[in-house]
Formats: structure tokens, C-alpha cells, sequence
């Protein structure tokens, strides 16, 4: 990936508008953003290649695939060794109800994103996936009432 990729207003522009819809066009974007249908093209593969734009994907309502609860979990590790660091991060990259994982400062080492059916497959999830590791200290889960405000669009800018 190019660390010095620096991005233009169309750029910006471009990102913004795929970042809503994946699925517009090369066509569409170039008369929304003003510009050749070739240019769009050229842009969007090289943001592509600088790894600013990931691979296109269609986002799924947890809700309508039985999934209507998240929940977070905040994890101390035992050990900050590499080795008890790359079994943890094995096991949850393993575990499909753990949806994201953050390596978090402060007094906690890890913070886990969960999408589950209800309690009983939380606790599943929780059991033999965290608290089952020999490099876990503890755990703390938090259930979330209601969802304030969800999006996967990054404000973008130009550089």
C-alpha cells in the first residue's frame, strides 16, 4: 500500500459517494462528480491500489438474520507476550458472532464487538471463545439497548 497517496477533491468526492453506494456506476459517478467516466475509472483503481478503497460489500440488517443483539466486551490479558496476543487474536478472528476486535488502551487490553442471537448464544460465545483461554484475565460484556447511531462512512477529506 503507498503511504504518500494523496487525495484530490474528486477523490474525496468519488470515496464519499461509494462509501453511500457501492453499487453506483462509473457512468453515474462521472456525471455526479462532473467528470469523464475514464477519469472516475483511473481514480477508483488507483485508490484501490493504495488501499484507500477496500473491496465493494453489501452490508447485512443483523436484525432480519437473527441477530438483533450486540454486545461489547472489554478483555484484560494475563500477558501482553506476543505469543498470548496471537492466540487471542486467533481465537476471535475464528468466533463469526465476534465482528470486530480492538486492541484498547487504558485498563483494558481488548474490546469485542458481538452480533448474537440472545443471551444464551452470548454466553456460548463468551465461554468458548474468551473466558476459555488460558492468556485471559478477565472479562466485562455490556449489552447495548438500542443503537443511537451506526454508519461505515469515513468522513474523507483532501490530503
Amino acid at each position: 500500500m503507498k503511504s504518500d497517496f494523496k487525495i484530490d477533491r474528486l477523490e474525496a468526492e468519488i470515496a464519499s459517494l461509494l462509501q453511500k453506494d457501492a453499487s453506483i456506476g462509473v457512468a453515474e459517478l462521472a456525471k455526479r462528480t462532473n467528470s469523464s467516466t475514464a477519469t472516475c475509472w483511473r481514480r477508483i483503481r488507483a485508490m484501490e491500489e493504495a488501499g484507500v478503497l477496500s473491496p465493494p460489500v453489501r452490508l447485512v440488517d443483523p436484525a432480519k438474520v437473527n441477530r438483533p443483539m450486540d454486545a461489547f466486551c472489554q478483555v484484560r490479558m494475563k500477558s501482553q507476550d506476543a505469543k498470548a496476543r496471537a492466540a487471542f487474536q486467533r481465537s476471535m478472528e475464528a468466533e463469526p458472532a465476534i465482528v470486530e476486535v480492538y486492541s484498547i488502551s487504558g485498563d483494558w487490553d481488548y474490546l469485542l464487538h458481538m452480533v448474537v442471537r440472545d443471551i444464551a448464544d452470548l454466553e456460548e460465545v463468551l465461554m468458548e471463545r474468551v473466558h476459555e483461554l488460558d492468556c485471559v484475565a478477565s472479562a466485562s460484556t455490556l449489552f447495548v439497548l438500542r443503537r443511537v447511531k451506526h454508519t461505515t462512512i469515513i468522513p474523507v477529506e483532501e490530503t
